[in-house]
């Protein structure tokens, strides 16, 4: 078995993070198989939390990097750097410096984790649907994708039972997605299609990173509330 191989296995080997109707109190039996329990601490809590966000972000990066080695020539790398391709989350108020998430309090960081996440949740299963369409499209790049698509839902619930145990607050229930801001064309070209998926995934890759990122500085500051840059 090769790295890449195992690496694989283990991410789709991921315990099922649970459906909707999810357990917020659980019995230290019941942890093993319900990560997300309001009875575990919320250090314990918030790790579970990041090990699955970092987890995410790195099988974006491994599905972005492979759509685009197959998919996207390098003239169609180049248009998508020279043209304006907005990520469908650049209307969420997310910070996207240092300095901004710095003046964030904890409930802001923690919201702005779960806009994300929630914002995502949509235009994935669409992405999953439309690679099913793709000649050539490589069996690991179909499970990278759909597995992605499956655990973001996982990590919305694991955030809203941290959001709960940190601060005390119920679930934000609307979806971003849901207000439209995430709309597509399907009587398009192939070369549009191929862009327009393009930059989709890319975009998810950008934001997992923003959300796993998050919750480190999260994390940090549990500890050292002056030195999380």
């Amino acid at each position: 078995m090769t790295a890449t191989q195992g690496f694989l296995w283990a991410v789709l080997s991921w315990p099922c993070l649970l459906g909707a109707s999810f357990l917020l109190e659980c019995t230290d039996q019941d942890q093993v198989i319900h990560p997300y329990c309001l009875s575990i601490s919320q250090e314990k809590l918030l790790d579970r939390v990041i090990q699955h966000a970092e987890l995410i972000d790195r099988v974006a990066e491994e599905s972005s990097s492979l759509f685009e080695d197959i998919f996207v020539p390098y003239q169609l790398r180049l248009q998508r750097n020279q043209a304006a391709y907005p990520c469908i989350t650049k209307a969420i108020p997310i910070p996207n410096s240092i300095g901004e998430v710095q003046q964030m309090s904890d409930k802001w960081l923690l919201h702005s984790v779960l806009m994300l996440v929630q914002s995502w949740i949509e235009p994935l299963v669409y992405l999953q649907t439309t690679l099913d369409h793709y000649d050539g499209a490589p069996e690991m790049l179909l499970n990278k994708t759909k597995w992605v698509s499956e655990k973001l839902i996982s990590l919305e619930q694991g955030v809203v039972v941290l959001i709960k145990k940190m601060l005390n607050e119920g679930l934000l229930t609307t979806s971003y997605s849901e207000q439209g801001l995430f709309q597509y064309d399907r009587q398009t070209d192939m070369v549009e299609s191929v862009m327009r998926d393009y930059i989709l995934i890319s975009c998810f890759k950008k934001d997992s990173h923003k959300i796993a990122t998050f919750l480190k500085i999260l994390k940090c500051r549990q500890n050292d509330n002056y030195n999380c840059a």
